[in-house]
Parts: C-alpha cells; structure tokens; sequence
C-alpha cells in the first residue's frame, strides 16, 4: 500500500476485518456509519461557519469538532466549498416550512424569529454570508422568489397596494433578525435574552401586530 492518506482512516465507519473472524459490516450498517458521518460533519462545520465564517474557517477544525479524519469533507462532501453548500440547502428545505402560503404574513415573521432563538447558529452563518457581501458563486433565486410570495399575498388583499414587495421584504427580513443582529440592545432595552423562547414569543406577538396593520384600511 503506498504513503497516500486513506480518507477512511479515521472515519467513524467500521471497515472489514482482517481474516481471523470478524465479519465485514453489513451495507445497512456502512449506510448508517456514513450517514452518522455526514450528520456530525455539518453540525460540525455549522458550529465552525457560525463561529469563523465560511473565509475563517478550517476544515483541520471542522474535522476536530466532529471526532473524524480531515480527509472525509473532502470524501462526502468534496471539500469546504460542498459543506457550506449542503448547509445551505438544509437552510433551504427548512425554510420552505417556515415562508409556506397558508400562514400568514405576520405567522411567517414570527415564524423566523422563533427560528433565530431554536437555530442561532444557523441564523448568524446567514447573517455573516450578508455581512461578507461577495458576489454569488451562483444565481440567488430565495429572494426573488420571497418578493413574489409577497406579491401575492399583496394581490390577495394581505399586504396595502401602495407597498413595494422588494422594499417590505427587506424591512421584514431587518425585523425578524433582531435578535441576531443586536443582542445586547435586546438586552438592555428589554431585560430579555434574545437566545430564549420569551423573546420570540414576546417579540413576535408584536411584529404580528405590526405586520396586520400592513393589510389595507377597512372600508
């Protein structure tokens, strides 16, 4: 065998035994060793981005927090790069359940604020991508897809006329952020943790008040 590193060296997945009478693990259990893997892989690096960003963090660290060999980011998710990315799509299927059409507007930013308490740290890998301000490697099609959801919910009598959807998007994104973006302020002016259900329960029962006085006046 040569000097190559083996990415499987350190993985937590058994590999087959030499021949004095252990048995090689069966498919069902290699599956549910690399899929064990891959979970402590992304709360990992989740922990990792949340702490450094996507430019400061190590993928020697990434490894460390998760107990495995450097090797295998590269082996399931081909390197830093594909790790952000796979977080990113789990960010994207979640959030689906949070923006759906039949909550209302007001339940949807509530929604996320209660987010940013149960996720912090997924909130503020969110927040220092925005921070970074770099262009996209790729189109960003979320956006645009929330100004339109926004639209609709403007052509279904939710949401005034005379409103911009871009324009709302951005001071409802401002409004559901707090909590990540100004802890200490919540803090101080408050007294509550801003890392704790009572802030987004007591927060959000405002913002859905606020929100409802979006719709257009009766009469």
């Amino acid at each position: 065998m040569d000097d190559k590193v083996n990415p499987m060296a350190d993985s937590v997945e058994p590999t087959p035994a030499p021949a004095h009478g252990r048995r090689a693990p069966a498919p069902g259990q290699r599956r549910r060793d690399a899929e064990r893997t891959r979970r402590a892989l992304l709360d990992a690096a989740l922990a990792e981005f949340s702490a450094k960003g996507l430019a400061g963090a190590r993928v020697s660290a990434i490894a460390a927090r998760a107990g495995v060999n450097k090797q295998l980011i590269s082996y399931y998710f081909g390197g830093k790069q594909g790790l952000y990315r796979a977080l990113a799509e789990r960010w994207l299927e979640h959030e689906a359940e949070l923006n759906r059409d039949e909550l209302s507007l007001g339940d949807v930013v509530a929604g996320y604020i209660a987010d940013s308490v149960a996720q912090r740290d997924v909130h503020k890998v969110l927040l220092r991508e925005c921070l970074d301000d770099a262009p996209a490697a790729e189109p960003v099609v979320a956006d645009r897809d929330e100004v339109a959801g926004l639209r609709r919910r403007q052509e279904a009598g939710e949401i005034a006329a005379d409103l911009d959807p871009a324009l709302l998007l951005l001071a409802l994104q401002g409004m559901a952020s707090v909590g990540i973006v100004f802890p200490g302020d919540v803090r101080a002016v408050t007294g509550l943790d801003p890392a704790l259900p009572e802030f987004a329960e007591r927060y959000g029962a405002l913002v859905r008040r606020i929100v409802a006085a979006l719709a257009p006046a009766a009469g």
